[in-house]
Formats: structure tokens, C-alpha cells, sequence
């Protein structure tokens, strides 16, 4: 976990596959967004849902520290 402008980030989310239901907890990057994640139990590849950044922001327990920073609605990976 981080800190920025007084309020801490998140920087772990957990993933659940749409799919088959698997979770795995993954460290989110700081500095770039996630398009792509491969789920580690039955190898769908998932991709953001129309008007999210990144598949942290889709399928996370926590969005990803863009999100975080700003809001949905602020200054994200793209």
C-alpha cells in the first residue's frame, strides 16, 4: 500500500475469473493499466467491460490505483 494525496492505495486485488469463478490476489502496476489477464485455473483471457480502464477496474476487488487516485470519472491509464 502506497500513499498518495494523504489517502492510502491499494496496490493488491483480488481477481475472480467470470468465468469459473477462480480468485487470485495480484499486485496491480502503478504505472500502466492491465488489459489483459490470463485466469490461472481455466485460462480465460479477460478483458476490461466497456467503460472500465483495466481488468482490476472489471473484475478486482479493488480498482486499480489510478481509479483510486481520481475516481471513475478522473485521469486513468489512457
Amino acid at each position: 500500500m502506497t500513499m498518495m494525496n494523504s489517502r492510502p492505495i491499494e496496490t493488491a486485488s483480488t481477481l475472480t475469473c467470470p468465468q469459473c469463478g477462480h480468485a487470485r490476489r495480484e499486485e496491480m502496476p502503478t504505472d500502466a493499466c492491465q488489459w489483459f489477464y490470463e485466469c490461472t485455473h481455466c485460462h480465460a483471457l479477460l478483458k476490461p467491460k466497456a467503460g472500465d480502464c483495466c481488468v482490476y477496474c472489471s473484475y478486482g476487488s479493488v480498482p486499480c490505483p489510478p481509479v483510486q487516485e481520481h475516481g471513475r470519472g478522473g485521469a486513468c491509464c489512457g
